[in-house]
């Protein structure tokens, strides 16, 4: 199987303020593109850029929309990998794989997204048949990361913070939290999904206690139950 197979190619564009976000979250990607975009005249004066973002947490609520949206606030192309579609494709050749990856990461000074990171960032030595090739697996990891180019900007999602070596997690300069939405940021994101469709299609309740994805599947599957019934309707 050749790299080009696994990764995700996704050209849809996002802009970062129509991410749904928490304000803590919010400030910390606005940051990271401010100095993402003035790299050289933060270089000039030896300050470090922070280009490494880990994000973790519910299935569902922005990770992935988040580095949709840093990717294109910084005008760069972004690369997304799904690690365990890397794992699963014969791991005796991952490491060879992640290394082709980051390679084209820096050729083409993108923003790379590794999804479902714990894949790979597993705490080593922890599982009796996780010896050996994933060990080095990890340390490969390790050095990819320390070695990532400045101009480039490297985000790691997962659900499962909890399972991923402390090792990889400090590679990281912001690492961010994202939560089950509350009802009103819910609210904010029915009204803003639903203000393009007439009244009369919008759901005629809302559903609380779910993640921004899940809330979408069910308001546009309620506007399009309804007007399949207006149209059925007229005919």
């Amino acid at each position: 199987m050749h790299i080009q197979d696994l990764i995700i190619k996704d050209k849809e564009a996002i802009d970062i303020q129509d991410v749904f976000l928490s304000e803590s979250n919010r400030e910390s990607i606005n940051q990271l593109i401010k100095e993402n975009l003035y790299v050289e005249e933060l270089s000039r004066y030896g300050l470090p850029v922070s280009n490494k973002i880990l994000l973790f947490g519910s299935s569902g609520c922005g990770k992935t929309t988040s580095a949709k949206g840093i990717a294109k606030a910084l005008g760069k192309p972004l690369i997304i990998l799904n690690l365990s579609n890397v794992i699963n494709a014969r791991i005796g050749e991952t490491s060879q794989h992640l290394k082709q990856v980051f390679d084209r990461a820096g050729r083409d000074k993108a923003v790379l997204f590794l999804d479902e990171f714990d894949q790979i960032g597993k705490a080593r030595g922890e599982d009796e048949n996780d010896v050996g090739e994933m060990r080095r697996l990890v340390n490969t990891l390790i050095q990819l990361i320390d070695y990532f180019p400045e101009d480039c900007v490297l985000i790691a999602a997962s659900n499962h913070v909890d399972i991923i070596d402390s090792a990889l997690i400090r590679r990281f300069q912001l690492r961010l939290s994202y939560e089950m939405p509350i009802r009103e940021a819910l609210d904010d994101y029915y009204d803003k999904l639903l203000v393009r469709f007439p009244a009369d299609l919008h759901p005629e309740e809302r559903i609380y206690g779910i993640s921004y994805a899940e809330a979408k599947d069910f308001a546009l599957k309620e506007v399009k139950k309804k007007l399949i019934a207006e149209l059925e309707g007229k005919g």
